[in-house]
């Protein structure tokens, strides 16, 4: 150990006349603490909220979706998911059809997104989440104690698939009616009558996202083509890539091999205002939290200052004994490192325990006070996600440390220029 070090570790032990200058130090450390814990929490709340929404979206959404510009569907789609297939990267692909229209369940009505899928691809390219009733394979062949209960209806009823939330404002029950309206109306003697269509709901899914599960419904290719009045055509289709982030780099092979009408866009593009929107908060909570930490090295700065006013008499014999400036600068260096190291081994050890463990602690206090944290029909998302980045731990703890030696600079360079004579001249 370097004499140096020794004496600014002695100078961090109080005595009775430092006692203000101590409550200062142990200030700055609580500051650091608490600023780089509530960074590594803060950022890991953020990260972790950008990942589940992203993981989320890129379930119920494929990673590219192309579609024709001309008409708005797409006749001749099994050539062209032939041609999507053999661009490198594209894993999988599935046709769909996507359109609006309106639920009805007695007096209850919503609007709705409807999407028809084609059960044997769909699932390699897309995620609907949990099945909470009810199975997706019905959508192509009701069961049959089903069949047999509506066997007196004078149409053939279909299966749809329903998001939880929707069911619950419905009021829609498993293997019970359910009205679709179309918009696009049809002609009679009467004039332009909306098309109606009765379904039975066969599957109720969750997929933790609120306003999927408010808004999607889900029917079989074939049944939304005849709802619809499509014949062979589809809206568009959705692929699969081997790389999400590699998706803007396929999709313009896709769009250069299909060219014109074609129209492909990629999940970074269709979802861009939001996930920039998170990118831009998290820097924001980074700026201002960070704050915290240069409070805390202004008061390292302060009581640094107080220390080297205080301990004059001593720089002065240390200088009369041969210590060099440079070895004054390092002893209150030192002194305001170490002040830095324990605030931000603290503060690191408890804000990676708390954000491992988020999601048990938002149980907890959410238990306790009885109240929810995240509401499912305000936020995103229903609970509280927390992912840590060791590469953002690596940086807070890399920037507290450059602020704490910053810090340390001018109280240590005033120490240094000390004159001994001036200094021992009364004593």
């Amino acid at each position: 150990m370097s004499y140096e070090f020794f004496i600014s570790s002695r100078y961090l032990r109080a005595k009775r006349k430092q006692v203000f200058v101590s409550i200062i130090t142990l200030i700055s450390v609580f500051g650091i603490f608490l600023g780089v814990a509530a960074l590594i929490i803060v950022l890991a709340v953020m990260n972790g909220f950008e990942n589940d929404l992203r993981t989320k979206i890129l379930g119920i959404n494929s990673h590219i979706v192309v579609t024709s510009d001309m008409t708005g569907s797409m006749k001749n789609y099994h050539n062209v998911s032939e041609r999507v297939s053999s661009v490198e990267g594209v894993v999988a692909v599935t046709p769909f059809i996507y359109s609006q229209a309106m639920l009805r369940i007695g007096n209850s009505v919503t609007g709705a997104i409807i999407r028809g899928l084609e059960t044997e691809s769909a699932f390699k390219v897309i995620n609907l989440g949990k099945i909470r009733e009810g199975k997706i394979e019905y959508l192509d062949n009701l069961p049959a104690g089903v069949k047999e209960r509506y066997k007196k209806e004078n149409e053939p009823l279909r299966g749809i698939v329903v998001g939880r939330e929707l069911a619950r404002n419905l009021g829609a029950y498993l293997y019970e009616p359910i009205t679709i309206i179309s918009p696009a109306g049809i002609n009679t003697p009467m004039g332009v009558m909306p098309r109606l269509q009765k379904f039975i709901v066969v599957g109720i899914f969750e997929s933790g996202f609120y306003e999927y599960d408010s808004t999607l419904a889900y029917l079989s290719l074939k049944d939304a083509q005849n709802f619809l009045n499509l014949g062979d055509a589809v809206t568009g289709i959705d692929i699969k890539v081997d790389d999400i982030y590699q998706a803007g780099v396929i999709a313009k092979k896709i769009e250069a091999k299909l060219g014109f009408p074609f129209w492909v866009r990629n999940w970074m593009q269709m979802n861009k205002n939001l996930f920039s929107a998170l990118k831009l908060e998290k820097r924001v909570m980074f700026i201002i939290l960070s704050l915290i930490v240069l409070v805390a090295a202004f008061n390292i700065i302060s009581a640094l200052i107080m220390i080297v006013m205080e301990k004059n008499k001593d720089i002065a014999i240390l200088k009369t004994m041969g210590a060099t400036s440079g070895s004054i600068m390092k002893i209150f260096i030192y002194q305001g490192m170490i002040v830095g190291v324990i605030g931000t081994t603290l503060g690191c050890i408890a804000g990676l325990a708390v954000a491992l463990n988020l999601q048990k602690i938002s149980l907890f206090v959410e238990k306790i006070f009885n109240f929810k944290i995240l509401p499912g029909d305000v936020y995103y998302l229903n609970e509280l996600p927390s992912q840590v980045n060791f590469g953002d731990v690596a940086i807070i703890i890399a920037g507290t440390l450059i602020i704490c030696f910053l810090s340390t600079i001018y109280p240590s360079l005033r120490a240094s220029k000390l004159d001994p004579a001036e200094a021992l001249r009364y004593e």
